[in-house]
């Protein structure tokens, strides 16, 4: 008797962006009106270690953005690893998702509407 063996996170379907479950998760945060909320929401959603860890990249992506700072004084100045530091530098400067450009243009007064 053949058995059928289910591949573990549901296959090729599972990668990062392409579950409904991700959608579904991107799209509560549309429903968002304030920092405030978001900081409710992301509370309950993510650990506090999880939360720590978003904010570690934020505060990256910002230091990078500035530009003044070298990947090792940003990792200094933060407590990242230099590998965090590029990787953060990478998404911000090279990966299609330009999450990081999108908001730092906006908090800057830039459109970064181009990428929606």
């Amino acid at each position: 008797m053949a058995v059928s063996v289910k591949p573990r996170g549901g296959g090729p379907s599972a990668a990062p962006g392409r579950t409904g479950g991700e959608r579904a998760l991107f799209d509560a945060f549309t429903h968002l009106k304030s920092g405030k909320e978001a900081a409710r929401f992301l509370r309950d959603l993510a650990t506090p270690g999880e939360l720590a860890a978003f904010a570690e990249r934020w505060r990256i992506a910002r230091l990078l953005d500035e530009g003044k700072l070298s990947y090792r004084d940003i990792a200094a100045a933060t407590g990242a690893s230099t590998t965090t530091v590029g990787r953060v530098a990478r998404f911000l400067r090279e990966e299609n998702h330009q999450g990081y450009r999108l908001v730092l243009d906006r908090m800057a007064g830039k459109s970064g509407a181009e990428n929606e």
